[in-house]
């Protein structure tokens, strides 16, 4: 049965309004500041809760909140003092708008508001643990929205740094979770259906990747409208919750418009194994990111000050073709007449073997219609130009000893022939599919040529298989390695052993799971290395 709220305090400098809410160990009520004129909401710890720990830990969550305050999507903390009655309290930023668990429980949120939402959350928590503070109550209800729309976390009031270890239970699970509501907190504190397994041990250890699970969870359950380990029709209560909890057994979402990448980010997120799931939250708010590019919303920005790995780059992740959604590929005209792919030829036997460079362009993923078949290998022909720079070097040599008349067309010769260098470097580029590798440099010159040298790529090392295959609740894992890793170096996968349309994925990390497929299913994957857009042989490995 809810308790009834406490009187409001009298607050100098502040009218009373209206009460907002009522909590466990303290109220909540909305107050007009005098000046500067505003409304506040005023949390007031409970007369009967007034023991000296309970005091410790307001003054606690008082410190944390105004250590995170300039955060936009952190509920910001104006004031905190002692009332006239005794009662600690602390006035805060006045949230207007529904709280999530309000907003999920009159409609799910659609797809592209849970990512928005997801990845400005992230942001909050990742400046959390930046300042060595778990929230470790992420949940719905716990998540604002202000005069903007936009979401604030609140409620630190069970928070820990990160080093803390909390204190082992002196009673039953089940003695401990007494009085907790299916979607409520119990006495120790846990908001059971979006806490992560590792809190219902004896001797809890929480990091940042427990805050990860109930991010996870979070936005789970307002997609699908109830929480993740909830099974309507049968009994919810907290022990049930807790079985499913640690066997990882998510209920299926009922909603046909949510991705499949999307859903294996909040399953990672929700691993069972923290070893399993994102190792920050700047990782999960990437991995949300990368399905908004996939889906083709605007990316929402990260907003953490001093981020040393901030976010995917846009401009590579927009142009790979590794997304699911297909992208036409820009041309640009490097010959008069309309551009067409040469089909292997012999090499012109006037000009001898040494004087065309042959290069094999990997296949992608997604193109435009018209563009080459994925099935098939595109070689292209990329004559050489350095004899044309040699003859008019060769030529400029001469200039001064041929009459003034003579000079101005040579002058006019080596105009054109400036031009048609130029013009067949932009061939060159064009048809070759890119310029040298960053940092490589041209190869030396070919066996009998005449010092040319053709522009060959850096070879890059196949990625290799660490350990074996395993299969968890989120389908077949395979963990690889890139074993000369470069600065910008990206891991990328297929599924071979399907159709040849598979497309290519990104890897976020260097785990690839296989959604859908048990032990007992065959599956086998490609994984390669693009590196300054070039692919490495293939690493296949497969599970039987």
């Amino acid at each position: 049965m809810r308790r009834a709220a406490s009187p409001p305090p009298q607050l100098p400098g502040y009218r009373y309004v209206s009460l907002l809410g009522a909590g466990g160990f303290s109220d909540v009520f909305l107050y007009e500041q005098e000046l500067p004129r505003r409304r506040v909401a005023v949390k007031v710890l409970l007369a009967e809760e007034m023991t000296a720990a309970s005091r410790a830990a307001f003054v606690a969550e008082a410190n944390l909140m105004a250590q995170l305050s300039n955060h936009p999507y952190i509920v910001t903390i104006y004031h905190a003092a002692v009332a006239g009655d005794g009662r600690p309290y602390f006035a805060m930023e006045y949230c207007s708008g529904p709280s999530l668990a309000d907003r999920y429980k009159q409609a799910p949120l659609s797809v592209v508001e849970a990512l928005r939402t997801g990845v400005r959350l992230s942001s909050a928590i990742v400046v959390a643990h930046q300042a060595g503070i778990l929230h470790r109550d992420i949940k719905p209800a716990n998540v604002l929205s202000n005069d903007y729309g936009w979401p604030a976390l609140t409620d630190f009031g069970i928070s820990s740094t990160v080093d803390d270890e909390l204190t082992a239970s002196t009673t039953t699970l089940a003695e401990a979770l007494d009085g907790a509501t299916d979607g409520g907190t119990g006495n120790v504190g846990l908001s059971v259906p979006w806490s992560p397994p590792e809190m219902f041990e004896d001797y809890p250890r929480p990091d940042v990747r427990s805050d990860v699970f109930s991010l996870a969870a979070t936005l789970w359950t307002v997609l699908a409208g109830q929480t993740p380990f909830e099974v309507r029709g049968r009994p919810n209560g907290t022990l049930d919750l807790i079985g499913r909890i640690e066997r990882g057994a998510i209920t299926p979402m009922a909603r046909d418009d949510v991705p499949r990448s999307l859903l294996t980010v909040l399953q990672k997120g929700m691993s069972t194994d923290p070893d399993r799931r994102f190792a920050t939250a700047a990782d999960f708010a990437r991995a949300l990111q990368r399905v908004e590019l996939e889906l083709g919303y605007a990316r929402t920005e990260l907003e953490v000050p001093n981020l040393a790995i901030a976010a995917p780059a846009p401009d590579h992740s927009d142009v790979t073709g590794d997304e699911t959604r297909v992208r036409s590929v820009a041309t640009i005209d490097a010959q008069a007449g309309p551009a067409a792919a040469v089909p292997p030829a012999e090499p012109d036997a006037s000009s001898g073997a040494d004087e065309t460079h042959v290069r094999t362009v990997p296949r992608v993923a997604a193109q435009s219609a018209d563009a080459t078949p994925l099935d098939e290998t595109v070689v292209r022909r990329v004559t050489p130009v350095t004899d044309a720079s040699t003859a008019a070097s060769e030529t400029a040599d001469t200039a001064d000893e041929v009459p003034s008349r003579q000079r101005t067309a040579l002058m006019v010769a080596l105009g054109v022939a400036g031009v048609l260098v130029i013009g067949g470097v932009v061939a060159g580029i064009a048809l070759g599919g890119g310029l040298t590798p960053e940092g490589s440099t041209s190869a030396s010159p070919a066996p009998g040529g005449t010092g040319q040298a053709a522009v060959v790529p850096e070879a890059v090392d196949a990625p290799r298989l660490v350990g074996e295959p395993s299969f968890d609740t989120a389908g077949m894992t395979f963990l690889v390695e890139n074993t000369d890793p470069v600065e910008g170096d990206q891991l990328v996968w297929r599924i071979s052993n399907r159709s040849s349309g598979e497309p290519l994925r990104t890897l976020d990390g260097d785990t690839v799971v296989v959604e859908g497929v048990g032990p007992a299913d065959g599956v086998c994957v490609e994984v390669s290395v693009r590196r300054a857009g070039q692919l490495s042989a293939p690493l296949e490995v497969c599970a039987a």
